[in-house]
């Protein structure tokens, strides 16, 4: 399972998916429910995204 999470394309998708939610989360859900959705899924593409850019930087191959 370790393996598929750190693979690139489950990071991208990880990291996209959750930002467009973590954005839209507030407009759609009304109230404190918006907000905690859109912490929580930020909070996992900023997890995501970090762990691309470490990836990145230990040179990696594509």
């Amino acid at each position: 399972m370790k393996a598929l999470l750190s693979s690139k394309p489950v990071l991208w998708f990880l990291f996209l998916f959750n930002l467009v939610v973590a954005v839209a989360a507030p407009f759609v859900v009304d109230g404190s429910q918006g907000v905690m959705t859109a912490v929580g899924m930020g909070v996992v593409s900023l997890g995501a995204g970090l762990s691309l850019l470490k990836g990145r930087g230990q040179g990696q191959p594509a």
